[in-house]
């Protein structure tokens, strides 16, 4: 299986590396004018194959993680819009503003692309981990998305790289994952703290 993984963020760094630590193939799609500045990014690009256009991380791919910046999620997806989807999986990784550029990014998405396997998963870890989770505490994540083949194989890809994989339903709940990224972020900001705060499901 061959991961694709768009945007130039500190997710897509960390996500992209246990990945490729478990031995799948890994492409990271970039725009043509990002910087790579930040030694993650440098070590990646050592490689030649790894950071790639957006196009030809998409076209590479059988799965496609989305973690770009809200700036350019737009641009993303009209790359995604003119590629070839048959038979690919798209995840969803990016969160809305806490004011609402959009309701859920997720639900710009869907409304956008039609007819493709579409998922919510790694939310919670914001575009800034590992930096908001210093200590590596965080080993699960919710992820959403329509019953079937493919919402089996995004658990199974979910947990192979140590998280948890907690299924919340279908597609129509991204905006509740959303909203519990938003929740943890507003906590931190109230708290006035260096530290981040997650949530931790607790079954009894």
């Amino acid at each position: 299986m061959k991961i694709g993984i768009l945007g130039g963020t500190k997710l897509a760094v960390a996500l992209g590396n246990k990945y490729l630590d478990s031995g799948l193939d890994v492409s990271f799609g970039v725009r043509k004018e990002f910087e790579i500045k930040e030694i993650g990014w440098k070590i990646l690009n050592m490689f030649l194959d790894k950071v790639v256009s957006i196009e030809e991380a998409i076209e590479k791919s059988d799965v496609i993680f989305i973690c770009c910046e809200n700036e350019y999620l737009m641009k993303i997806i009209a790359k995604l819009k003119s590629a070839k989807l048959e038979g690919k999986i798209l995840i969803d990784c990016t969160n809305s503003t806490v004011y609402k550029i959009f309701d859920c990014n997720t639900t710009l998405i869907r409304s956008e692309i039609k007819n493709v396997p579409l998922f919510k998963a790694f939310n919670n870890l914001g575009l800034d981990y590992p930096k908001s989770d210093i200590m590596g505490v965080v080993k699960e994540t919710y992820f959403c998305g329509e019953n079937g083949i493919e919402k089996s194989k995004v658990k199974k890809l979910i947990e192979l790289i140590g998280y948890r994989a907690i299924d919340s339903g279908g597609l129509d709940n991204a905006l509740l994952l959303e909203a519990f990224y938003h929740l943890r972020k507003e906590i931190t900001t109230h708290k006035n703290v260096q530290s981040d705060y997650h949530f931790k499901l607790i079954s009894c």
